[in-house]
């Protein structure tokens, strides 16, 4: 329930041909790992996510791992968006954003660099249009490094840098993250749940936010686990305690 005593996701079962589904991946239906290659979804989570794709009008994965990484571990019928927008999958069909092309190339010369330059135990992840520097692995020290390191590349090259869970994110400077991704796919629809644990998912609880100012439905889900971001749980209408129970919240919107 809500914190008024209401159900926020009655309005998805009522109608769910105008609702939306759309959920994050890691610490949401995949638990937190030390190193990010070795992130899996749960057991039942694909076949979750197609029984729900079956009754509702948008059912979709937004998160920040590369498209064939989602890929590889929840199969090509699902909706899958990758690299907070840069990238997508309908259908099996795989498109990018039209900006993100002239990219690559930097963020290849800078995984490189990151590769070669930082601290030993720093998993540097090349997502082929972003890059992402996991610290969760590394000494306590290297954090320090990696973030002087980041800010120069991004005055060098003209990336963005992101904060993130024990990581640091270099992006193209495109307008692209979890809450443009979020609006685009709520057009026309009456109702939306969104489920996610990290700051990168705060703009897609502010687009839920908006959406809910126009009339639509909003549920916002924040899952509480390892490294949660505590604004996100602030803001959340619903919190479920890390990815098991959010895999039995789905469970119970089929």
């Amino acid at each position: 329930m809500g914190a008024d005593g209401t159900d926020p996701l009655a309005a998805l079962r009522r109608q769910p041909d105008h609702a939306a589904i759309l959920v994050d991946f890691d610490g949401t239906v995949s638990p937190i790992v030390a190193r990010a290659g070795d992130a899996r979804p749960l057991p039942g989570v694909r076949e979750v996510l197609v029984a729900l794709q079956e009754a509702y009008a948008v059912v979709a994965v937004i998160s920040g791992r590369p498209v064939a990484y989602l890929t590889q571990h929840l199969g090509s019928g699902l909706s899958l968006v990758g690299l907070y927008g840069l990238e997508w999958t309908n259908g099996g069909e795989r498109f990018e954003h039209a900006e993100a092309a002239p990219w690559r190339p930097v963020i290849d010369t800078l995984a490189a660099e990151a590769s070669r330059v930082l601290p030993a135990g720093v998993e540097v992840e090349h997502k082929g249009l972003s890059l992402t520097l996991h610290l969760r692995p590394a000494p306590p020290s290297a954090g320090a490094v990696v973030q002087e390191w980041a800010a120069d590349a991004a005055r060098r090259t003209g990336v963005e840098q992101r904060a993130a869970k024990l990581s640091v994110e270099l992006h193209p400077p495109i307008a692209a993250d979890k809450g443009t991704v979020v609006a685009h796919l709520l057009g026309g629809l009456t109702a939306a749940a969104y489920l996610g644990d990290d700051q990168g998912d705060l703009p897609a609880f502010a687009a839920l936010d908006s959406f809910r100012a126009a009339g639509g439905h909003a549920a916002k889900i924040a899952v509480a686990g390892i490294d949660a971001a505590p604004a996100l749980v602030a803001a959340a209408d619903i919190v479920v305690d890390g990815p098991p129970a959010a895999l039995a919240l789905l469970r119970t919107l089929i």
